[in-house]
């Protein structure tokens, strides 16, 4: 597929379908469509009381991607390091307990995975604008990984990486649109993984940005 030129829209339209990717990973083709618009109405429920905001790496850096959490863990990254805490540092209050709807899309992703004893206590609400990317790294800060990571594409197109056991190996380039879901596992679990720039882009509900839904069982 050249992914210059592929026609997100025309994705979007066509049923969902599974894709996968090596054993362990798969590509749920508009999987997330069905459910849409409650989907993204948790997803504005969830930012209402929980604001995104760029946190700051372990470095000192501000992220360009904008994030935050809900569920019983959220991920947390600053000069301390990265880890999962019940606790909004903003606020000081817990998370955002995790909608249905995102749990539900989250477990039955999964077991179309073929990984049906998952069950998500957190998710990351991540907030891509065009340009902004995601350098290539593992989900290393969980307890446990045997679980998988299932991760919710919304809006604007992103061409997502998927690598080896090792940096240095070649990622495949997998074109992502509004409702592909991706589930990765088994001996995939710790393959690194990224995010191209953004392209700049509009799509009919979100406008110019991505949101991305990463469910993960932390603890």
């Amino acid at each position: 597929m050249n992914l210059e030129l592929f026609d997100s829209q025309a994705l979007e339209r066509e049923a969902p379908a599974l894709e996968p990717i090596e054993a362990g990973a798969i590509v749920l083709r508009r999987f997330a469509c069905a459910d849409e618009d409650a989907l993204l109405s948790a997803v504005n429920e969830v930012i209402a009381q929980s604001p995104l905001r760029q946190m700051q790496t372990p470095g000192g850096y501000r992220m360009s991607v904008a994030m935050t959490n809900c569920g019983a863990l959220g991920w947390v990254s600053d000069r301390s390091g990265y880890r999962y805490d019940p606790i909004d540092p903003d606020d000081g209050q817990p998370w955002p307990a995790m909608p249905d709807v995102f749990a539900r899309l989250a477990t039955e992703a999964a077991a179309q995975a073929g990984f049906a004893a998952f069950r998500p206590d957190a998710c990351l609400v991540n907030r891509y604008l065009p340009g902004t990317r995601l350098s290539l790294h593992q989900d290393r800060n969980e307890r446990d990984f045997g679980q998988p990571i299932v991760s919710v594409s919304l809006g604007i197109p992103a061409v997502f990486l998927f690598g080896g056991a090792r940096r240095a190996d070649r990622p495949r380039r997998l074109p992502l649109v509004h409702g592909d879901v991706v589930v990765w596992g088994g001996p995939a679990r710790l393959h690194f993984h990224g995010v191209l720039p953004l392209k700049e882009a509009e799509h009919r509900l979100l406008g110019a940005c991505r949101i991305n839904l990463t469910f993960r069982k932390a603890g």
